[in-house]
């Protein structure tokens, strides 16, 4: 056991190939090159963040959220990059985490106008705090969910784990800061909170069509193209509800 483990994260605390990574220009490429592929890849993960985020009633219990879900990522993927050749095995992750996904969307179109209101405007401090941490958990799960595409993408161009450890620790923060962005959209337009749960459906059947059952991706670009099409879409939507009103308002 101690064996196995010492193979699978040893690499990790060798101080010579921390040392040789962050001296290598070449190895600095391939981690810009990582980045560039976990935010690629977290589009998804960013979209199901801000939503989830949305159900805490403070700004400052949204940011605490990202704030801890970011760490607790940090840890989730320093284990799963040292389980990394075993993840191609767990594709029963990605078929539990699009069931879960299709739960979020259907939770939020079923809830009632009455019960979502009751929900944020109660401001007791131990309800708060539960409903705090159970976002938390729920965006632990997500990443976890995320991090198998990610990972295996990662191990796939460079083998060394601690340059696939250093490209996911920025890239996740680099999504955390799209997540953060995309909370702060939904404040300002209110239709992108449906829309993005539309968008959860979506990443559902993305996430359930990449087992290899099935074995169907939809390439980053193109689904990043949605994400941005649906999003102009719904801004669209809100300035013309919005020129509407003005106008009903004159009148």
């Amino acid at each position: 056991m101690l064996h196995l483990l010492g193979e699978l994260y040893g690499p990790f605390f060798d101080l010579h190939n921390w040392q040789t990574v962050i001296t290598s220009g070449n190895d600095w490429l391939l981690i810009f090159s990582l980045v560039l592929i976990e935010c690629l890849l977290s589009v998804d993960n960013a979209v199901v963040l801000a939503a989830q985020t949305q159900s805490l009633p403070t700004k400052k219990l949204q940011e605490e959220s990202l704030f801890y879900g970011i760490w607790g990522a940090y840890i989730f993927r320093f284990l799963i990059i040292g389980l990394g050749t075993f993840l191609i095995h767990l594709w029963e992750i990605k078929v539990i985490g699009a069931l879960y996904l299709v739960f979020l969307t259907f939770r939020y179109f079923t809830k009632t106008k009455v019960t979502h209101t009751r929900h944020l405007v109660d401001n007791s401090k131990k309800s708060q705090r539960s409903l705090f941490w159970s976002v938390v958990v729920q965006i632990e799960m997500m990443d976890i969910i995320f991090s198998v595409d990610s990972v295996l993408a990662s191990l796939a161009i460079s083998p060394n784990p601690v340059i696939v450890l250093l490209g996911g620790m920025i890239g996740i923060l680099a999504m955390r800061g799209i997540a953060e962005f995309i909370m702060k959209l939904m404040k300002k337009i209110p239709e992108l909170e449906p829309m993005a749960y539309i968008l959860i459906a979506f990443i559902a059947i993305k996430l359930f069509m990449s087992i290899p059952a099935i074995d169907i991706e939809i390439p980053a670009p193109v689904f990043g193209g949605i994400v941005v099409g649906a999003v102009v879409v719904t801004v669209l939507i809100h300035m013309i509800r919005a020129k509407h009103s003005k106008s009903e308002g004159k009148s």
